[in-house]
C-alpha cells in the first residue's frame, strides 16, 4: 500500500489539534488558554539552531526531499541520505529545545526575589521541550516512512 507521506503528516496534525483543543476544553480553562502556549522567543530560537544547522551541515535538501518519499523515486543512497538528514533534524531540534531550556532557566534563575513570576517564567522554560515534542511528532514519520521505502527497495532489489 503506497502511503502519501503528506496526508500523514496532515493527518497528524489534525490528530494533534484535536487532542490539544479536547484537553483545553475538558480541562474548563477556556480558549484564552490557548494563549499560554505560544512563546515565539522559543519557537524561534529551536529554528535557529534547525535549520542553520542542517543548511551548514549540508543536508538541507535531504531533509526536504523527505516530504517527497513515496511521492518521486529515489535512489538508495539517496533514501540513505534523507534517513540521515531526518536524523540530524531530530537531533538538532532536541539540541535546541535543550538551549532554549536552559537560557529560559537562566533567566529566571535571575528573577527569584519576585515569586510571582516564577509559575508564568517556568512555564516558558517547559515550552521549549513541549515544541520540541511536537516537532518531533511530525520528524518521526518522515524518518520511518523514508525506512520503509528504503526497505521496500532493498527487498525488491534482492528479487
Amino acid at each position: 500500500m503506497k502511503k502519501n507521506i503528506r496526508l500523514v503528516l496532515i493527518g497528524e496534525l489534525i490528530l494533534f489539534v484535536a487532542v490539544f483543543l479536547f484537553v483545553i476544553f475538558m480541562g474548563s480553562w477556556g480558549i484564552s488558554s490557548i494563549a499560554w502556549f505560544l512563546d515565539l522567543p522559543s519557537l524561534l530560537l529551536i529554528a535557529l539552531i534547525l535549520i542553520p544547522g542542517l543548511l551548514i551541515m549540508g543536508e538541507w535538501k535531504d531533509f526536504i526531499r523527505a516530504f517527497s518519499v513515496g511521492i518521486k523515486q529515489y535512489s538508495l543512497l539517496e533514501l540513505k541520505n534523507i534517513i540521515e538528514a531526518v536524523g540530524a533534524a531530530q537531533k538538532l531540534t532536541v539540541y535546541g529545545a535543550l538551549f532554549a531550556i536552559i537560557i529560559s532557566g537562566v533567566l529566571l534563575m535571575g528573577k527569584l526575589d519576585d515569586p510571582y513570576t516564577i509559575g508564568p517564567n517556568l512555564a516558558v522554560c517547559f515550552l521549549s521541550g513541549f515544541y520540541a515534542v511536537i516537532i518531533e511528532f511530525f520528524l518521526l514519520p518522515l524518518r520511518l516512512n523514508a525506512e520503509r521505502k528504503m526497505n521496500e527497495e532493498m527487498d525488491f532489489g534482492d528479487e
